[in-house]
C-alpha cells in the first residue's frame, strides 16, 4: 500500500512538472497562430475567430528573415559539427584509455578542465584567433565547435570505454585487423548509445547556439537564432507573431531528432558519466 501510495505522489510530481515544461513551448505554438496585436493583450488565450492569423505568421517570418537560408545553413553547421566531434572524440577517448602513460593522463584531465572553463572567459580571443586563422565560415566554426564540444564528448566516451573488455580487441587483432579496422569494426559499434546521447548533447547545443554563430561567422551565414533576431525592428520594436512562428519551425527538427534518439540516451548517460 505504501509502495503504490509512493509511486502514485511520484507520478503526479512528475506529472506537475512536465506540465510547467511543456506550458511555455505550447504558449509559444498557440501565439505562432495569432494576431500580433492579440499576442500583447492576451498571450495565454487560445486563438478564436478574431485573432486567428492561419499561416499568415509563418509566410512573414520566413519572408523576412531568409529562414530558408538559414535553416540549411544550420542542418550544415549542426550536421556536420556532430559528426566530426562524434568520430574525433571517440577515437581520442579509445586512446586515452588504453594507452596508459603520463601523457594521455595529462590529456584526459585537460579535457575535463575545458568543461568549466566559461566560454565568456575565451569568447573574444577566440574571435580574434579564428579571423586569423579564417576560421571566420561555415567550415571553421565546425571545428570550433569540435574544440568546445571535445570536453563532455570525450569525458563521456572514456567512461564507456572503460567497460569494454579489452579481450574483443585483442582477439580482432589475433584476426589480422589493424588499429584503425579494430577501432571502426570492433570498439565503434560496441559506443552506440554513448555516441547517439553525444549527437543529441550537441545536436541541442549546436542548434540553438547564438553566440559563437554571431562572433565567428556574423550576418554573412545567418543560422537560425541569429535569423530569428531580424525580426526585431527600431526603437525595440518586435513583430510578435512572426517571431513565434519562427520560434515554433525553429524547434521542431530538434524535437523530432531528440524524440527519434530518446531511448539511447538514459543508457549512454549512465554507462558514460557515471562508469567515467
Amino acid at each position: 500500500m505504501r509502495q503504490r501510495l509512493f509511486n502514485t505522489v511520484c507520478f503526479l510530481i512528475l506529472l506537475v512538472l512536465a506540465a510547467v515544461f511543456i506550458f511555455p513551448v505550447f504558449v509559444v505554438v498557440i501565439n505562432s497562430l495569432k494576431l500580433k496585436f492579440s499576442i500583447t493583450n492576451a498571450p495565454f488565450v487560445l486563438p478564436n475567430a478574431e485573432t486567428f492569423s492561419g499561416v499568415e505568421n509563418y509566410v512573414t517570418g520566413i519572408e523576412k528573415t531568409g529562414f530558408l537560408s538559414a535553416l540549411g545553413w544550420s542542418l550544415f553547421i549542426t550536421v556536420l559539427s556532430v559528426a566530426v566531434i562524434i568520430i574525433f572524440t571517440s577515437m581520442t577517448a579509445w586512446y586515452i584509455i588504453r594507452v596508459k602513460n603520463t601523457f594521455t593522463s595529462l590529456l584526459y584531465y585537460a579535457f575535463v578542465f575545458s568543461m568549466i572553463v566559461p566560454f565568456q572567459m575565451v569568447m573574444f580571443t577566440m574571435s580574434k584567433i579564428a579571423n586569423v586563422l579564417r576560421f571566420d565560415n561555415p567550415l571553421g566554426l565546425i571545428f570550433i565547435y569540435l574544440g568546445f564540444g571535445a570536453g563532455l564528448s570525450v569525458f563521456m566516451f572514456s567512461g564507456f570505454i572503460k567497460t569494454v573488455p579489452k579481450t574483443i580487441e585483442e582477439a580482432a587483432t589475433i584476426d589480422g585487423c589493424n588499429t584503425l579496422q579494430v577501432f571502426w569494426l570492433v570498439v565503434f559499434p560496441v559506443l552506440k548509445p554513448t555516441a547517439i546521447t553525444v549527437a543529441i548533447l550537441n545536436t541541442m547545443w549546436i542548434w540553438n547556439d547564438y553566440l559563437l554563430p554571431y562572433l565567428v561567422i556574423g550576418q554573412d551565414y545567418k543560422t537560425v537564432p541569429i535569423a530569428v533576431q531580424y525580426l526585431k525592428g527600431g526603437y525595440g520594436s518586435v513583430d510578435m507573431g512572426a517571431m513565434m512562428a519562427m520560434l515554433v519551425l525553429s524547434i521542431i527538427p530538434v524535437v523530432v531528432f531528440y524524440f527519434l534518439c530518446q531511448k539511447y540516451i538514459i543508457k549512454g548517460v549512465a554507462s558514460g558519466a557515471v562508469k567515467g
